[in-house]
């Protein structure tokens, strides 16, 4: 969940490693720091954002060749100055910088502690690096053996690089569960969480792997597994653009991501799905087709927003493949001892594609004889890489903490496969398959017309902003998108919102309905709408404030309803991509209305790689 950043080579260090941090912000930002190389070892970090250590740091001498930094997401120790990163060691000849939990730091520390050791922070990290030090001096050997020795007795997931004084121009890096690329320049390496912070030097990137270790240096890249055997760097082209991760004009990134939607579900679809000749492309898919439509099941896992998207997708497969589908909570599923069989089929979703409970989950499942597919965003994860087969949903890089783009991508590709399995088996007409090829080709332009159609939204917000609670409402394929309008609603505003099955409301949640509560109904024309207008009259009853997203030339709701957000007509199985926009934007506009940073909300990180 820390954003990590190295740099080895002829260019100034500081530069590069500021403006990678700034792009994996979004990982973290509870404090961040730089450690740079010249002539020995210099550490900065303070609490707070990237500029705030900038601003501290004025007047500093910054210039080296070699330097490493980290923007942290805390997990041992409050956020500040002393537990901030890059540590250094005991002798202070190391430095180092971590993303992930060593889940036996309490164990290595009494060993270093009975050794006379002391700490100046409470993070595992600083436990973790001293034990390297201890190793390194008691064996007499050099870092990359002591960091090897080291790391085969850790428990946990990490990322690790490391600067040692007596060796000005290399950084030693390690991963198991945490994501770890390196850009391959002239005479030049740079290392990230991500491929971000090398756009502008580099479009040749290794993805390392779990339980390997780098030794980096300008002219130099050696990679070997912890039985010390040398690796063949597998090195890849990015197709990823700078203007990507840029702002491009707009206030906020997540403000940019939902407005990228239409041509991200385009990009999506372009070259899978052409509805002309009825057909659906994803060969990650067909290889394993058979093995999909014999299954007894399907299981999704996923987390967070992904785990909703596979909650509409438990609607779209058994409506149209006719097989049994759970959806299971990654971080739930990894420990409840499930019972697997040989041929179940499990779909991880993760916008990043290193969620960690998602990716232990399919690990676990795969030792099973389950088949792994993946729907992820980042080519190259972990999870992508550890799956047998799957798609991308290439909605480009999500940069704003709470997803959006990234939420509708994984719709459109889950509801191709769902297609084109229904297909392939039978259980959906050729009528049907075609009307749904059309209307799902026609998504993106709907998505274009509900943003154009969305300026009432902001004066929504506006009024309010100030509510204490919200209950969010649907029915059918509209629940799952409730769920989703209230998780970006606590996101972003802080504002405490629950989302229920709208037929659930009298078991319960009814009790909380007076003047001053609103409640959001996703109310879209489907086959539970008159049953969702009951449900309205209900909240209005009781003096209820009733926000709707509804269906465009739908007079009876929006004569009922104090408010109400527009989509296009489509098919209730498509209908969660467009309804749940204006639910986006909503959560958006009162973060901002309310002045957060709502591409930064408190206590939140991208990408959840630890537990």
């Amino acid at each position: 969940m820390c954003g990590i950043v190295g740099y080895t080579g002829p260019r100034e260090a500081y530069p590069i490693i500021i403006k990678g941090l700034k792009r994996l912000e979004y990982r973290g930002y509870d404090s961040t720091g730089v450690a740079l190389h010249n002539g020995g070892l210099k550490v900065y970090k303070k609490k707070g954002k990237v500029a705030e250590l900038e601003d501290a740091i004025v007047g500093k001498d910054l210039h080296a060749h070699v330097g490493i930094g980290h923007t942290r997401w805390a997990t041992h120790g409050e956020p500040s100055d002393r537990n901030a990163h890059p540590h250094r060691s005991a002798s202070g000849k190391l430095a180092m910088i971590h993303n992930g939990i060593i889940e036996n730091y309490n164990q290595l520390k009494k060993e270093l502690d009975n050794l006379g050791y002391s700490f100046s922070s409470e993070t595992d990290t600083e436990v973790l690096l001293n034990f390297i030090e201890e190793i390194k001096k008691n064996n007499q050997c050099d870092l990359e053996e002591a960091v090897r020795v080291a790391l085969k007795r850790v428990t946990g997931a990490y990322v690790i690089l490391l600067l040692d004084e007596d060796n000005p121009d290399t950084i030693i890096a390690a991963r198991k569960g945490s994501p770890l690329v390196i850009g391959i320049g002239k005479n030049e390496h740079f290392l990230g969480s991500d491929a971000s912070p090398m756009l502008e030097y580099t479009k040749e990137v290794v993805y390392v792997n779990d339980y390997e270790l780098a030794i980096v240096k300008p002219d130099e890249l050696i990679l070997k597994n912890l039985g010390n055997e040398k690796i063949t760097p597998y090195v890849q082209k990015l197709d990823l653009e700078l203007a990507a991760i840029e702002k491009g004009g707009y206030d906020h990134f997540m403000l940019k991501e939902i407005f990228e939607q239409p041509q991200t579900i385009y990009d999506c679809l372009r070259g899978r799905l052409d509805a002309s000749e009825g057909t659906i492309t994803m060969s990650g898919i067909q290889q394993y087709a058979e093995d999909i439509m014999t299954a007894n099941r399907i299981i999704m896992v996923a987390c967070g927003t992904s785990w909703h998207a596979g909650l509409v997708a438990e609607y779209i497969f058994e409506e149209l493949c006719r097989i049994n589908v759970e959806v299971e909570y990654a971080s739930e599923f990894r420990y409840r001892n499930p019972i697997i069989n040989k041929g179940d089929v499990i779909i991880a979703i993760s916008q990043s594609g290193e969620t960690a409970d998602t990716l232990v989950a399919i690990e676990n499942a795969k030792e099973k004889g389950a088949i792994i597919l993946g729907v992820v965003n980042v080519v190259g994860s972990s999870i992508a890489r550890t799956s047998h087969g799957g798609a991308y949903t290439h909605a480009g890089p999500e940069i704003g903490v709470a997803s959006t783009k990234a939420f509708t991508a994984q719709l459109a590709v889950l509801t191709m496969i769902a297609l084109k399995i229904g297909y392939i088996k039978g259980t959906i007409s050729q009528d049907r398959y075609m009307n749904l090829l059309n209307e799902l080709q026609q998504i993106p332009e709907k998505v274009a017309w509900t943003l154009k159609h969305s300026s009432t939204i902001k004066t929504l917000a506006q009024k309010y902003k100030d509510a204490h609670d919200f209950l969010y409402l649907g029915r059918g394929y509209n629940f799952p998108v409730a769920l989703e309008g209230a998780l970006k609603l606590k996101e972003i505003s802080y504002i405490h919102a629950e989302g229920y099955p709208a037929a659930e409301m009298k078991h319960g949640p009814i009790a909380l309905v007076d003047e001053n509560l609103p409640v959001v109904f996703v109310a879209t024309k489907d086959a539970y709408y008159q049953k969702v207008v009951s449900n309205i009259q209900e909240i209005k009853a009781r003096k209820g404030k009733v926000i709707a997203v509804i269906t465009e030339g739908d007079e009876s709701i929006a004569g009922m309803a104090d408010d109400v957000m527009i989509v296009p007509e489509a098919d209730e199985i498509l209908a969660p991509m467009l309804s749940v926009v204006p639910l986006q934007l909503l959560a958006y506009y009162i973060g901002v209305a309310k002045e957060y940073d709502v591409d930064k909300p408190r206590n939140l990180a991208k990408s959840v790689t630890v537990e």
